[in-house]
């Protein structure tokens, strides 16, 4: 595994992506909800307190209404007025949005990523994002998948070799000194 530098973030240049925090979603996939929903929720808020921007990504098949209780995010993750919310039909949060346009139109060259399905959004996302160029940093905790040993193994064994992987108490206390 590679040496993991000290996390460093600066607010100005980085956002929290949300991705697939939806509540169908966390349900048929977290094996923890409560823990891994608070979690995500620590990080929200920390987020919050430090000025860091959200983006929440949701998932959703082409054609299905935006409005659906498919696309609703998770009670412990609300987006807050403001917050930006952008919808994807393929498991990275890249290729079927404008995501790379809006993070880089606001100067951001950092990101911090929660989701479910660490197999899908999660992997899917740090690898685009790896290839263009972003500092990545995986919230192993605030993560989750169908298959705790795929999830593990990602967070633990592949992702260190292209971000940074965090607890989420760590986020924690790295946004509070910003």
């Amino acid at each position: 595994m590679t040496q993991q530098q000290p996390l460093t973030l600066d607010p100005a240049h980085t956002a929290l992506l949300i991705m697939d925090y939806q509540s169908r979603v966390v349900a048929s996939v977290v094996q923890d909800p409560p823990g891994v929903t608070h979690r995500a929720a620590s990080v929200l808020q920390a987020a919050r307190r430090a000025k860091i921007p959200i983006i929440y990504v949701v998932h959703l098949r082409p054609g299905a209404d935006p409005n659906s209780p498919d696309a609703q995010i998770h009670s412990d993750v609300t987006p807050a007025p403001g917050e930006q919310i952008i919808t994807k039909s393929k498991p990275g949060a890249f290729s079927t949005t404008g995501l790379d346009v809006t993070l880089r139109e606001k100067g951001v060259d950092t990101l911090v990523l929660v989701g479910t399905f660490t197999s899908g959004c999660v992997l899917s996302t740090v690898r685009w994002a790896a290839d263009i160029n972003y500092k990545l940093v995986v919230v192993g905790d605030a993560c989750a998948d169908r298959n705790a040993e795929v999830h593990h193994f990602l967070v633990d064994r592949i992702f260190p070799w292209q971000c940074t992987v965090v607890t989420a108490q760590e986020f924690q206390r790295v946004a509070a000194a910003l």
